[in-house]
């Protein structure tokens, strides 16, 4: 009898874990290049072998895109499901104290979503959707320019954060932490150290990649070389909090990084660790972020019911793609043609990883169109979510590609924004990709150090571009003119989608 009574204890323990909601954890990398990543790029000079053991233990899309080129619009259609470009200010890359938060109040958000299913919610890293600080007159401040770092009272309330939006914790940056005026930690709505004097520029590294360091103020606990460990050690810190206080809850952790965005300030334990220069070191110190949280959910018996999910803002940045190739033959962005800001697919391509013991096979590759605006949709239905009709507009769910039984293509067609919002908008269905525009849509191929790597236009008098990416993956051939039919489909369609303000039926 006592045999049968553990028996049945033992199944009911089983059975209530494997039903248990699996707890996500998202991973966002910072300008991580497609081509960084070894288990994507067999030539990268950086080794990855965490991020490649992820792989091996999930599944690895080859045809996943950032919503946007740049970090901001990303980042706010990660967390909504919405392609930035249908809100206001949606091309905006915040700087410093920029604001107010692209998201509007009331939206439905990722974390939002999972609160609603009783997730504790973690957001760490980089937030850079937008903030609003006041100066003491009570005033909001939404520039991001030098001096109004200096007009802010931090004894205030920032408003529009990530507690605004769903996350019961942040501890972060308001944007990029080593590039953007104010060098402070946010913990929760406030920032408790603040700063209390200039930057000073002269005490830090000097390579190719250290540039993009801003004059601003910094507070007496930040430092610029180390902010990675920091963010790693208050997600190991949330996740073994969670575990002591409520393991019966799951839990929804955002964690995004500095690295690998310039200035490349690998922390003290990565330098020189690569041979591929400071970048490279910058790329191995994500790599062991990323492998000390699979360590944490190992530890605490977590990894079979945890989704992993690892991708990155949008491409790789100009200036380590520019040196990486001329002193380290690597290439960030092989291989694919364009860099971050740019439309063709270098600026958007970017690693996508889920690893989810429970439900992914190991080892398997999905060659599915997706985008980061997918997370909201695929993690509805995973944990049952409703999605209303004024949500997650732009986000189709994955979890058949994760199970292995998307026969047919899940989405009907991608939409993509480079850097100038609106303006510079890209539509592709199957293989072929329409951009709205001349040009790469961010940089400028004809001067300066991008100038080596301009391709002659092959139809210089077409209003915009046509590729066929099955034959043509470098883009370089522009098809416009030869392929009038397509290009008016492509054309049609994309305008139905802005119209209808939605690419999800």
């Amino acid at each position: 009898m006592k045999t049968w009574l553990l028996f049945l204890l033992s199944f009911a323990i089983c059975l209530s874990t494997f039903s248990a909601q699996p707890n996500v954890l998202l991973i966002l990398a910072d300008d991580l290049g497609y081509g960084d990543v070894r288990c994507y790029n067999a030539d990268s000079k950086v080794p990855t072998p965490n991020i490649d053991r992820l792989a091996s233990g999930g599944m690895r899309f080859t045809d996943a895109h950032s919503p946007c080129t740049v970090c901001t619009p990303s980042r706010y259609a990660l967390m909504t499901g919405q392609m930035a470009f249908r809100v206001p200010r949606g091309g905006t890359v915040f700087q410093g104290v920029g604001g107010p938060s692209l998201i509007a109040l009331g939206r439905l958000t990722l974390p939002a979503m999972l609160k609603q299913q009783d997730y504790a919610t973690a957001a760490v890293g980089k937030w850079h959707i937008g903030l609003t600080f006041r100066d003491k007159a009570g005033k909001p401040i939404h520039s991001g320019r030098l001096e109004d770092v200096q007009r802010v009272d931090y004894s205030r309330r920032i408003e529009g954060g990530p507690l605004d939006h769903g996350f019961e914790r942040f501890f972060g940056t308001a944007c990029c932490p080593a590039t953007d005026w104010l060098y402070a930690f946010i913990n929760d709505d406030r920032i408790p150290v603040p700063p209390t004097g200039p930057l000073q520029r002269a005490t830090l590294p000097k390579h190719p990649y250290a540039n993009d360091c801003r004059s601003g103020f910094i507070a007496p606990d930040f430092d610029l070389q180390e902010v990675d460990m920091v963010f790693l050690q208050k997600s190991r810190e949330f996740i073994a909090q969670h575990v002591r206080s409520t393991p019966q809850k799951p839990f929804f952790l955002y964690h995004a990084t500095h690295a690998v965005h310039l200035p490349s300030f690998a922390g003290k334990d990565f330098r020189g660790k690569t041979q591929a220069g400071r970048h490279g070191d910058f790329i191995a110190e994500f790599d062991h972020v990323v492998g000390e949280l699979m360590k944490e959910l190992d530890q605490h018996g977590l990894a079979e019911n945890t989704i992993v999910i690892l991708s990155s803002d949008n491409g790789p940045e100009t200036t380590s793609v520019v040196h990486m190739r001329a002193d380290h033959a690597h290439d960030g962005a092989k291989p694919w043609r364009g860099v971050k800001r740019d439309a063709w697919e270098g600026g958007h391509r970017v690693p996508f990883i889920v690893r989810w013991p429970a439900r992914v096979k190991a080892g398997t590759t999905s060659d599915q169109i997706a985008c980061l605006t997918d997370v909201m949709a695929t993690i509805a239905a995973i944990t049952g979510s409703e999605l209303p009709r004024n949500a997650a507009e732009d986000s189709f769910n994955l979890l058949p590609a994760l199970e292995g039984k998307a026969s047919e293509p899940i989405r009907p067609y991608l939409l993509m924004q480079a850097f100038a919002g609106e303006r510079t908008l890209s539509i592709r269905r199957g293989n072929w990709k329409y951009i709205a525009h001349r040009g790469s849509g961010g940089n400028n191929y004809d001067k300066g150090e991008l100038k080596p790597y301009a391709l002659p236009d092959t139809d210089p008098e077409a209003p915009g571009q046509l590729y066929d990416l099955a034959t043509d993956p470098g883009e370089t051939t522009n098809l416009y003119s030869k392929k009038p039919g397509i290009v008016k489909e492509l054309q049609a369609l994309l305008e139905e989608s802005k119209k209808t303000g939605r690419s999800r039926p």
